[in-house]
């Protein structure tokens, strides 16, 4: 196809400029042209918009829908803390320069913005309909107006028993000032007078909403008819107020920016200074204020001004249920027919039935594939690091944690260090949101003697990674899991990742150099096999990249398969381009964050993007390249963004094993094949949901879960290989439309 025929792109949201129409040769057609990439904020809006979709799609079971619905307003609540906050902080910066979609930061906060009220009303929308179908089953939420007289006396007593010793009115007048409003916090702004007085006053209210204090829907009787816990307060303020006029009780909240600028640099001690960062960002500017619908415009106007807000831009006000995400409170209602069947994972099969020491397992079947949430944390990431905490031939344990909890994980590590083995530990303390748990976890481990340590100055660090060292006979071996996904047994129920175990000696060596260079001094080294953010991970991927258009140019054999949550690096991005054009084949699996455009005439041809939405988030990162036929796999914890290739430390390693390699295989050909809960994405940037002609067809993540069956039932019968061969020529078969 020559340059000419090249069409404008349809931008996502404004008229951008179009590529070149009269370009002489196609390999001048400019690959930093901003029509070539989609904007990373408004691209992840449209993932939350396919996940908003669940929630109105017929098919899924009511409560799901529900979980959907509060699942996006979750979303939207840090896209607003970590988004629209870095975008204000760059505005108030002076900074001007486009992003490489074309657009600046006061161009990107205004369609942002305008996209967020688009999804509110959508929102609010479904809230009706799921509201309509949830009172069909006698569940519901009501006014306290609307009860009876008897029902409205009972909720008075829990309200006084319960509630009112926790609320603190706060009055705003010249001796009481306006007080501090905490983040995300629901708080009732409160008129008042007195009795036959004309002045008003006003008050504060903040509403106790916490799983520790009060759930913000209270049931009535002990059944699944529920108030909100604001309205419950409102409609017992004289018990707050005795003598005086209520005259309005308004709900607001604000959301403030999550990021807090740390000089790293100038910091004697990291602890210290991430504790620091948790106490200014209780304190940090409001980006945005949510009213409800219908407040005294001049209530609101006032609140914008003490908060310090653009009361046109920055006051959003809320039709309907404000803080959509304590929904969830309804979801977890007993009602097995309204919710999917509780998923039950299946243990991993060459771990099922086999009690030995699993370091001898591994040793003697070779590397083992994990995939969660199919196969249990606990029999295979907990039951790996369990062992090494009391096998008396481990020598040493090193980990890298940048999310956990309280449980197995800690434990293992604590039993460790008491059986006297070196314990490293590396806890990165500015995972977001986690940064005081961490904390207290770093902590904790330092007062049982394990060495803790915070990582790189300047790089966090995002690996998932567990080296043990063994005496094997008369030899150290080096034994590790290296895994897509946090330490956490929550998560690993929730999200799908991928983990190896094993103990090849070129990762081992690549690990033991790594680790010293997170623990020490040493210098980044130049490794064997793993790639590792931020020394060789990017420049290995472009190289591989490369190297494919070599093989497209010499005998039309380049593919690239990669599957992640995120492609927003401009250099991976331009890579890509640079292989579609050569023409070779690029699909991605790439669930919220795309820049790159699939289907550009000459340009992307060769290229499909498809995002897949299910129960469980999707978080696994796998590459494939073809490499003429020498095929290479990699799993990691990197997504292609710039934040991971360039400042975190991360490392994808190779997936050697023929076996294991048929694993990742089918992984890819099904979700590819998926016809239930993918959506693939046009030239435009707009996703459109694939729809099956089966009314029975299964998603990727339903198939996989009866793959991971399928495969534990044979291997009961010694034909877990069989199974797996069988199953991955089924999809391959389906993949190329025989089916």
């Amino acid at each position: 196809m020559s340059a000419s025929n090249l069409q404008p792109i349809p931008d996502d949201d404004e008229d951008l400029e179009p590529l070149p129409e009269a370009a002489p040769t196609l390999d001048e057609v400019r690959l930093d042209d901003p029509a070539l990439y989609l904007n990373r904020e408004l691209t992840w809006l449209a993932f939350n918009a396919r996940v908003l979709h669940e929630a109105d799609d017929p098919r899924n079971l009511l409560l799901e829908r529900v979980k959907f619905l509060a699942i996006v307003s979750n979303n939207l609540d840090e896209f607003f803390m970590k988004r629209i906050g870095g975008l204000k902080q760059q505005i108030g910066a002076g900074v001007h320069t486009a992003s490489v979609d074309g657009r600046t930061p006061s161009e990107q906060l205004r369609v942002c913005q305008t996209r967020v009220r688009e999804m509110h009303v959508e929102q609010k929308r479904i809230f009706d309909a799921l509201m309509v179908l949830l009172a069909g089953r006698g569940i519901g939420i009501v006014k306290v107006n609307d009860l009876t007289p008897d029902a409205q006396g009972r909720l008075r007593e829990y309200f006084r028993a319960n509630i009112f010793p926790m609320l603190t009115p706060l009055a705003m007048d010249p001796a009481h000032p306006f007080p501090f409003i905490s983040n995300l916090a629901l708080n009732l702004l409160v008129t008042l007078r007195y009795p036959g007085g004309n002045e008003s006053y006003m008050a504060r209210i903040k509403v106790p909403v916490s799983r520790d204090v009060s759930k913000r829907l209270i049931p009535l009787d002990g059944g699944t008819t529920f108030v909100t816990l604001e309205d419950l307060i409102g409609a017992n303020l004289d018990m707050l107020f005795p003598g005086m006029a209520i005259e309005s009780a308004e709900l607001f909240r604000v959301t403030r920016n999550a990021i807090v600028e740390a000089d790293i640099e100038a910091a004697n001690d990291l602890l210290e200074m991430i504790e620091t960062e948790l106490r200014e960002r209780h304190f940090a500017p409001i980006v945005r204020l949510e009213v409800q619908e219908g407040i005294d415009p001049v209530h609101r106007g006032m609140l914008a001004a003490e908060l310090g807000l653009n009361e046109e831009q920055d006051v959003v006000e809320v039709k309907g249920m404000m803080q959509l995400r304590d929904l969830f409170e309804i979801t977890g209602l007993d009602f097995p027919d309204l919710k999917d069947a509780p998923h039950r994972p299946v243990d991993h099969p060459l771990l099922a039935n086999d009690r030995r020491n699993i370091f001898h397992i591994i040793r003697e079947n070779g590397p083992i594939l994990l995939q969660h949430p199919y196969q249990p944390f606990s029999t295979t990431v907990e039951r790996f690091l369990r062992t090494a905490a009391e096998d008396p031939k481990v020598l040493a344990i090193k980990m890298t944690l940048y999310r956990t909890s309280a449980g197995a994980i800690l434990d293992s590590l604590i039993e460790a260090a008491r059986n006297g083995k070196q314990v490293a530990v590396l806890v990165e303390l500015q995972a977001r949101f986690d940064e005081a748990a961490n904390i207290g976890w770093a902590r904790r481990l330092e007062a049982e003697g394990i060495h803790v340590n915070y990582g790189v100055l300047g790089l966090k660090t995002h690996s998932k990674l567990i080296f043990v060292v063994r005496r094997d006979y008369s030899q150290l071996r080096r034994y590790y899991h290296i895994g897509t996904g946090n330490y956490h047994p929550g998560t690993a129920k929730l999200y799908t990742d991928l983990g190896m175990l094993g103990c090849d000696e070129g990762i081992g060596q690549d690990l033991t150099e790594l680790f010293n260079y997170l623990t020490g001094y040493s210098p980044p080294p130049s490794y064997r096999k793993i790639l590792a953010a931020p020394y060789n991970l990017k420049r290995g991927i472009i190289e591989k990249i490369n190297r494919e258009i070599e093989h497209q140019r010499r005998d039309g054999s380049g593919q690239i398969q990669m599957k992640m949550n995120a492609l927003e690096d401009v250099e991976i991005t331009r890579a890509l381009y640079r292989a579609t054009r050569a023409g070779v084949r690029v699909d991605l699996i790439i669930r919220d964050t795309c820049r790159l455009r699939p289907g550009l005439p000459g340009i992307s041809e060769s290229a499909r993007v498809i995002s897949i939405v299910g129960r469980f988030l999707e978080h696994g990162r796998i590459m494939y390249f073809r490499n003429g036929g020498d095929e290479e796999y990699f799993i990691g914890s990197a997504d292609m963004m710039g934040r991971n290739l360039d400042s975190r430390v991360e490392v994808h390693a190779p997936v050697e094993n023929p076996e294991l390699r048929q694993e990742l295989r089918l992984i890819l050909d099904v979700q590819f094949g998926d016809q239930r809960s993918a959506w693939e994405m046009d030239a435009a940037g707009t996703y459109t949901q694939r729809v099956s002609t089966d009314d029975k067809a299964k998603g990727a993540q339903e198939t996989l879960m009866a793959v991971a069956e399928k495969r534990l039932a044979a291997a009961g019968k010694h034909k877990e290989k069989k199974i797996r061969s069988r199953l991955l020529s089924h999809f391959q078969w389906r993949l190329r439309g025989k089916d």
